[in-house]
């Protein structure tokens, strides 16, 4: 038999708790980890940059819905990544990241001149990630990743760093062939007595209205969701996180214009009103112009997020699980009698009453509100581009926004269907789109949409190369307006003028054709068709638009 070294642990470990693909780059102190890859069935993707390997993990998870994995190498390599990991780490993405170290005897205070050295590696991945362990010992390698696997996918979700030494990972091992790992998240329900307050509250409420943020994803609360709207007849709005955790053309749905004033009042004069998975944070909460009038109830698997922007009854718990518990509570509320509960005081039941309109005459009147803001302002372009964009793209696709102009609408205006949303406005760094959409179509096998600015397009170029050498079905809308489009409007808009927005930028169709690419350019009128084709093509492929896309007027300025 073959000599086994620590690396085989590792990858044993992972296909045990069922891994099936690693996303990441080579590095020297790495070397017996990918060795080891050699004699598994994972899959390996290799990105060009690291903080681009973290982004396909974080898309990979985002799109199956199981868990990413990252290797990384020491210093350089694994610090290249914390930005990516730090959009992980915001919108709870779970991952598990392998990283190689320096020899175990170089670790500690001394400085000992080892290439890739760092004081303390796993320090700098501890505002980025939700723990971290270093591994001194080749039978502590099955234990700790099946450990860090279970905190990776026990709610508040999110990334966890492994780190073992170079000689750890090459060394020979007694240990015997991982045969099996078990990895089960952690139960985290709601407290009862806050479930029965809150459903106090909501059965007395005239005027519930509920957040829907990413959470509410992250937890598969959207069935719960729905039958608590329903049942409450409350208006619901999601938050770019949690676009299509409600039914976009609901008779209750605000959609996701959480960033207009005529919503934000909406929201204010609540009476009850039901955050979940959110911290009410900044674009949520309208740029912290939002003040309810109402009561909160919030609720978090993050303990850190509750109340931090508003007082509230909060409840820590998965999203999934406290949404089901408040249905199952307010379903014995509305059918039980004193007699049936001894010990319950029934609620006082009100039928919502929006100062004399019903909720769903609410929620059609909002919308147009909005719609009618929006006819004031020249964006007919812009509609129309946005519209163009959702007509091409097929309902179940998964799409993929970096952080530019176009996302920032589709923030609001994106109908995700039967598909899914997913954007970098976690912790809001360039880059994500074109990565994030790579791993997605590595774990779905088809087709996704990335769309970034030339801006952000720049951050992840060098990924051509690896959807190529892939063939990964991936199609990138690159909307290239010349400079990073909405630091021009803010600056503009705060300064009378832009300072070091604009961008010397290459040919993107030419760029794109030099990797083996297909790459087209249109004008803006003529994106559907483009996209059309581009999405019905095998491969990757590149749509290049260039235009000026304004944003629409924002609503909190001088509130």
């Amino acid at each position: 038999m073959a000599v086994r070294n620590g690396g085989d642990l590792v990858v044993e470990t992972l296909s045990a708790l069922g891994a099936t693909t690693v996303f990441g780059i080579p590095g020297q102190h790495a070397l017996g980890l990918f060795d080891a890859l050699s004699r598994s069935d994972l899959r390996f993707v290799s990105s060009r940059v690291e903080n681009n390997s973290a982004f396909a993990a974080d898309g990979f998870s985002r799109a199956t819905g199981q868990v990413g994995v990252l290797f990384l190498s020491t210093g350089p390599g694994a610090l290249t990544a914390l930005a990516g990991l730090q959009e992980a780490y915001a919108t709870g993405v779970p991952m598990v990241v392998v990283a190689s170290q320096i020899p175990i005897e170089g670790l500690g205070a001394r400085r000992r001149g080892m290439l890739h050295q760092l004081d303390d590696q796993k320090a700098s991945a501890a505002n980025v990630t939700k723990s971290q362990r270093l591994i001194q010992h080749a039978s502590g390698i099955p234990s700790a990743i099946q450990d860090a696997w279970t905190e990776a996918i026990s709610s508040p979700m999110g990334p966890v760093w492994l780190e073992v030494p170079q000689n750890v990972l090459l060394n020979p091992v007694m240990v015997p062939a991982v045969e099996d790992a078990l990895a089960e998240p952690y139960d985290n329900p709601p407290r009862t007595e806050l479930v029965k307050e809150a459903v106090r509250w909501l059965a007395a409420a005239q005027r519930p209205a509920i957040i829907a943020g990413g959470g509410t994803r992250r937890g598969g609360a959207e069935a719960d969701l729905l039958a608590l709207a329903e049942t409450l007849r409350s208006p619901v709005i999601c938050t770019p996180g949690g676009n299509g955790a409600f039914p976009w053309n609901h008779e209750l749905s605000l959609q996701s214009w959480i960033e207009d004033r005529h919503t934000t009042e909406v929201l204010e004069d609540a009476d009850v009103l039901v955050v979940v998975g959110s911290s009410l944070g900044e674009v949520t909460s309208n740029y912290f112009t939002l003040q309810p009038r109402g009561r909160i109830i919030q609720i978090d698997a993050e303990p850190r997020v509750l109340e931090s922007n508003q007082p509230a009854l909060g409840i820590r718990a998965d999203a999934g699980q406290a949404l089901a518990a408040l249905n199952e509570a307010l379903g014995e509320a509305l059918t039980a009698s004193p007699r049936s509960t001894p010990d319950w005081h029934e609620p006082d039941w009100h039928e919502p009453d929006w100062h004399g309109q019903g909720p769903e005459q609410l929620v059609a009147e909002t919308l147009a509100k909005v719609a009618a803001r929006l006819d004031a302002q020249d964006l007919a372009m812009e509609r129309r581009f946005m519209a163009d964009i959702r007509a091409a793209v097929p309902a179940g696709m998964q799409t993929f926004w970096d952080m530019t102009i176009s996302a920032y609408w589709a923030w609001s205006c994106w109908d995700a269907k039967s598909g899914q949303f997913h954007s970098a406005q976690g912790a809001g760094g360039l880059g994500y789109g074109y990565p994030g959409a790579i791993g997605g179509a590595v774990g779905l096998g088809e087709r996704v949409l990335a769309v970034s600015g030339d801006g952000s397009a720049m951050y992840s170029i060098a990924e051509l190369a690896t959807a190529r050498q892939h063939n990964l079905p991936v199609t990138w809308l690159i909307v290239d307006d010349g400079g990073y489009g909405i630091l021009r409007e803010y600056m503009v808009e705060a300064f009378g003028k832009a300072t070091a927005t604009e961008l010397a930028g290459p040919d993107f169709v030419k760029l794109a054709e030099s990797f083996g690419v297909p790459a087209r350019r249109t004008a803006p009128d003529g994106v559907r068709q483009a996209l059309e084709e581009s999405l019905a093509a095998e491969g990757p492929n590149v749509v290049v638009v260039e235009a000026t896309i304004g944003l629409f007027a924002p609503t909190h300025l001088g509130v």
